[in-house]
């Protein structure tokens, strides 16, 4: 599967170009990479992967910094997977990469009542494979797609269901301490990216697992959003500046603000 090569349509261009920007301008405001990276990309084999690796590689080329790219794809031995597309794709941009092959699929349908849903456990199985996968390969960063909208949605999920006001951040330091975790596409709204994916026409591999259960917390999230975008529109942007901008002293947490000893 060769990457597809695209005209240079104006619309294109312009696309691309407002992509590179918002990925430049988050790498820079988070200094997620630096002289001398070794930068772990995870594939999924999603629109989102596929264009932070494009981005990222485009960057490469230009970024007054050398640092280097591994493409990786943990193969989870989903059924029908179609195995040899992303080898054959990353084999054509001439991208280093590794194919890690763990069958977590089998783990989870054991281990997840039919019916239920499989993305939280799947996730973490995934997240420490790559963990171990970085260790292995020298790898100082973790590229993951996530994009603006993604953190979005987590701000709400947090709230809605766990009581805590969190997202995502767009830099992060594993739990144990040994891993630098980075989300490029931060600044980017899935829209874009899925115009991109499109025009682009990277070789989408759905995910059979998660995909597939419609009735998921994030889904009814990214309805609301939705919804709320098509009302006002500029909302979502909104609402991620606003992770840009907290005052804890107009919130509630005393573990942020010294609330006992105000005006003392």
């Amino acid at each position: 599967m060769e990457a597809t090569k695209i005209p240079p349509s104006k619309t294109f261009k312009k696309l691309e170009e407002r992509l590179r920007s918002l990925v430049g301008k988050a790498i820079r405001d988070y200094n997620m990479i630096e002289d001398g990276d070794r930068v772990m990309v995870c594939l999924s084999g999603g629109k989102d992967s596929y264009t932070m690796l494009d981005m990222l590689l485009s960057l490469q080329r230009r970024a007054p910094i050398n640092f280097d790219i591994l493409a990786v794809n943990l193969d989870q031995k989903q059924p029908d997977f179609p195995e040899q597309v992303l080898p054959e794709y990353l084999a054509s941009l001439g991208v280093t990469y590794r194919i890690v092959e763990e069958n977590t699929y089998s783990i989870v349908k054991n281990v997840i009542p039919e019916g239920k849903t499989m993305c939280g456990l799947c996730s973490r199985l995934r997240r420490g494979i790559l963990y171990r996968v970085a260790t292995q390969e020298g790898a100082t960063k973790i590229a993951l797609g996530h994009h603006r909208d993604d953190m979005v949605e987590t701000l709400f999920l947090n709230m809605f269901h766990g009581g805590k006001l969190k997202a995502m951040p767009p830099k992060l330091l594993n739990d144990g301490g040994k891993h630098i975790v980075i989300r490029p596409l931060a600044y980017c709204p899935e829209h874009d990216i899925q115009r991109y994916a499109h025009m682009k026409k990277f070789p989408i591999i759905p995910c059979n697992i998660c995909g597939s259960q419609e009735n998921l917390q994030r889904v009814q999230i990214k309805q609301m959003l939705q919804v709320w975008e098509k009302e006002s529109p500029g909302r979502v942007d909104n609402l991620f500046r606003s992770l840009q901008n907290v005052t804890p002293s107009h919130l509630a947490d005393t573990q942020l603000f010294d609330f006992t000893n105000l005006g003392s």
